[in-house]
């Protein structure tokens, strides 16, 4: 069977996406109390978005279609959508994803909810005008996510580096933490804007990021 398709959130889609988000909606209704008590004990609970996705926020207008892989709870999602993006966020993670929708719907925000495998489920080619990725590291996924952006537009990507080890928390495998240098060599040929490694404050602890924001050149 082939791997399901991660679509834009477009007309001719609507119902598939709508779908999957009635029925993200309808176990919001069946564990709502359980929902609640995870919500209290997440980590990222009321965290702004990234500030490199603040400093490129500008991108996000109206009707702009955005995809965020691995969204978590949403803090990206929901800060896309409040700027009018029209937003498809996919995780592995059934009860984030119930969380990001109710706090969507509560905010009537444009956020369709996906529960797909990060790994293998294939998505919608020239499909979005920006995909997000935050905190998440699958390096065989970056030729999907390219694929993903619409020529013109655009791919904003942040996660740890591998001096992350250094500051007593986070990941700490070779898997999920990039080398020096890695994030930019894995987004080419896209036409890098800006990028940068740094040592970060994230509520009160030092993050080791690498960020990049880069567009697809292709007509």
């Amino acid at each position: 069977m082939p791997a399901p398709v991660i679509p834009p959130p477009t007309t001719s889609t609507s119902n598939w996406v709508s779908a999957n988000a009635a029925r993200c909606a309808a176990r919001v209704a069946a564990e709502k109390e359980a929902s609640t008590r995870l919500f209290a004990k997440r980590p990222d609970r009321g965290q702004p978005p990234s500030a490199w996705f603040t400093w490129h926020a500008g991108i996000l207008r109206p009707g702009v279609r955005v995809l965020d892989l691995a969204s978590g709870v949403g803090r990206h999602a929901l800060a896309a959508a409040e700027r009018g993006a029209e937003v498809v966020a996919v995780d592995e993670d059934a009860e984030s994803l119930e969380l990001l929708q109710r706090e969507a719907e509560r905010r009537h925000l444009s956020v369709k909810c996906l529960h797909m495998d990060l790994h293998t489920s294939q998505i919608a080619p020239a499909a979005f005008d920006v995909v997000m990725v935050f905190n998440y590291l699958d390096r065989a996924r970056f030729p999907d996510l390219r694929r993903a952006v619409r020529p013109g537009g655009y791919l904003l990507a942040e996660t740890f580096l591998t001096t992350q080890r250094e500051q007593g928390w986070g990941p700490q495998s070779d898997e999920h933490l990039l080398a020096p240098g890695e994030l930019v060599r894995l987004v080419e040929p896209f036409e890098v804007i800006l990028a940068r490694e740094v040592i970060e404050m994230i509520d009160g602890r030092p993050a080791a990021l690498a960020s990049v924001f880069a567009r697809n050149p292709g007509e």
